[in-house]
């Protein structure tokens, strides 16, 4: 088989796993496209098809097989470096965790799944993790927590119109409040679930819908309405030919039948569930029904009541949940058989049975308290995780504050000292004009408030262009656009900003607090008013020392830049004629005063002697309407 070939398999393999039917076929044919692809060593495909094994399994109630093939597959992910089957495996490992009632261990492999696709930007992937979180604090009766985790899935699929995983955690959230023996309530979210799937035309949830809203009928006792809900479901699963659907809800009708006293219907029902579990595979379910027909045997007014039946069946049933270690199940299994003995005189064996099902009751329970207190060392340590996580993420955050994020990333990475060469930037300074004498006229609260008025006003403008703030001397501010990140559009986005920090400044308005002293200076002083210069050209930029980092940027453009703000005037943007090139401005056809597009236009300054430059083409930049 070639490389293509097995790719097509595998895809057809993973689209029959979708549908959750025929999972025993999805088995065998897994396991044969491993042998395959033993012979082809394809490991990504190999990673593909052992999770696929591992979903079949665990469907089919062998989570305890499927465990080694979902390891496997994350060892392979992890091998070949593959997040997204790194991220899948995770989440599969923690399904099958959950499915062997390792709760502690389920959600510590959803937590590193979580974390795997929100590095990977799949939302919809996380917010479907998220939801498993909450069907694990919901198995593990922690409601608030479950709902909180299921309200967080539903939040972020109703925002990515996921209108399938919508209609899940409804559903999902009404199984919740039928936890809580909410049954009004979770009667509405069940039929919210099912409006949503109709509308979706989803036939198999549809079905799981309807079979959950029998479910609450039935807890409520209504057992017409629970059989009529029980049979649709069962109608539509035999429709789809899903073989799991039709077995559970087939014992889901012959338990309302035993409910109802109806012998004769529920063994009806209980024999061709087993058959139906035995099928698919799923012992778990076999060996419940199996059970259940040792109870209707049992029942004196039924007809077919057999003593003999009824103990064989009732140990049947036991050895098999003996096999599969399922204890809840095992120690209830060992009441009943006492309960049946006591009736029958058997004192012996009723006793031996009896003292099992306590033994088996306190270690159940010993194991719930333990998986109960590991849950909670678990939310322990994730809660001491969270809190580093969101340090590390204040501690970053005031670092990208002080450095370009990009810049950051380079340190933390170890590149130092970091070192970078543009073509072509534009660089803004800004001025407060007659700064100094202000300077002298107020206390150093009032002053360095008023700065950091200034400053914080023009951080914002920065900002909303996409330029980067490089440092502020004194007075002085300066910024670059198309620096550290590269910026076509840099001199747009320089002369938008120098545009919008003009009619900032002209408008800033800055209140001083009561206890800064004496403010009449303010109004003895002229409105703030700014210079700015802006000029474009190569520079080189960087990161050099060790101690109190700065991001910085040198060469003859910079030292232009700020010429041009030094020679300009007072409420005005000075820029240089390289600058006015780079904008591409037109030269209207009725006039050669100016240059312009829309929304600016340069005026010419003429010539004049610029120190350090000698003599340079300036010009003055402003709105244009």
């Amino acid at each position: 088989m070639t490389h293509d070939e097995l790719k097509t398999k595998v895809e057809e393999l993973e689209a029959l796993l979708k549908t959750r039917n025929d999972q025993d076929i999805v088995e065998t044919q897994a396991r044969e496209l491993l042998a395959e692809n033993a012979l082809i060593n394809e490991p990504e495909l190999h990673s593909r098809i052992l999770l696929a094994l591992s979903e079949s399994l665990w469907r089919r109630g062998m989570a305890q097989d499927a465990l080694p093939y979902a390891e496997q597959a994350l060892t392979l992910a992890e091998q070949i470096e593959s997040k997204e089957l790194q991220a899948k495996a995770l989440g599969n490992i923690g399904t099958v965790l959950q499915n062997l009632s390792d709760y502690a261990r389920a959600l510590e492999y959803y937590t590193k799944a979580l974390t795997a696709y929100e590095e990977l930007g799949e939302k919809s992937n996380a917010a479907s993790v998220t939801g498993n979180i909450g069907s694990v604090y919901s198995t593990l009766s922690d409601y608030p927590r479950a709902l909180e985790y299921y309200a967080k899935a539903l939040a972020v699929h109703e925002e990515l119109g996921n209108k399938s995983s919508i209609a899940a955690v409804v559903g999902n959230i009404g199984l919740v409040y039928m936890g809580l023996s909410d049954y009004p309530l979770a009667m509405e979210y069940l039929k919210r679930a099912l409006t949503l799937d109709e509308e979706l035309g989803n036939k198999v949830s549809i079905a799981n819908d309807i079979s959950n809203i029998g479910a609450v009928h039935h807890n409520l006792m209504d057992y017409d309405m629970a059989l009529e809900y029980f049979s649709r479901a069962l109608a539509l699963f035999e429709e789809l030919g899903n073989r799991h659907g039709i077995a559970v809800n087939t014992g889901n009708i012959g338990s309302v039948y035993y409910n109802l006293s109806d012998y004769s219907k529920a063994m009806e029902y209980y024999t061709r569930t087993i058959a139906l579990f035995e099928e698919v595979g799923d012992s778990q379910g076999a060996a419940i029904n199996t059970g259940n027909i040792g109870l209707v045997y049992s029942k004196v007014d039924f007809d077919g009541y057999n003593v003999v039946k009824a103990e064989e069946y009732l140990v049947k049933a036991l050895l098999i949940v003996e096999e599969l270690k399922l204890k809840k199940i095992q120690y209830e299994l060992h009441r009943l058989l006492a309960e049946f003995y006591e009736k029958q005189g058997r004192w012996k064996e009723a006793y031996k049975h009896k003292t099992k099902f306590y033994e088996l009751k306190d270690e159940a329970q010993s194991e719930e308290a333990k998986k109960q207190a590991d849950k909670l060392e678990y939310e322990r340590k994730n809660a001491e995780r969270e809190k580093q996580l969101a340090l590390a993420q204040k501690e970053k955050a005031i670092l990208n504050n002080i450095l370009p994020e990009e810049i950051t990333t380079r340190l933390i990475k170890g590149e130092n000292p970091i070192a970078d060469t543009f073509d072509c930037v534009s660089i803004l300074f800004m001025d407060i004009v007659d700064f100094t004498n202000l300077s002298t006229t107020i206390s150093a609260r009032q002053l360095v408030h008023l700065l950091n008025a200034i400053f914080t006003a023009a951080d914002g403008v920065i900002r909303e262009f996409g330029l980067e703030k490089i440092k502020t001397i004194g007075d002085a501010y300066m910024a670059v656009a198309g620096a550290p990140i590269v910026q076509e559009d840099h001199a747009e986005r320089a002369a938008q900003a120098a545009l919008k920090l003009l009619e900032v400044m002209q408008n800033l308005m800055v209140d001083f607090p009561e206890n800064y002293g004496d403010r009449s200076w303010i109004e003895s002083i002229p409105e703030i008013e700014v210079r700015i210069g802006l000029h474009c050209g190569p520079a080189a930029a960087g990161v050099v020392g060790e101690n109190k980092f700065l991001y910085d940027l040198w060469g003859d453009a910079v030292n232009t830049a700020s010429r041009m703000e030094s020679h300009g005037e007072a409420g005005k943007i000075h820029v240089s004629e390289e600058f006015v090139n780079a904008l591409s401005l037109n030269r209207p056809s009725d006039t050669f005063s100016h240059w312009e597009k829309e929304g600016m236009r340069a005026i010419p300054r003429g010539e004049m002697e610029i120190k350090g430059k000698g003599t340079m083409k300036t010009y003055f930049l402003e709105k244009y309407l």
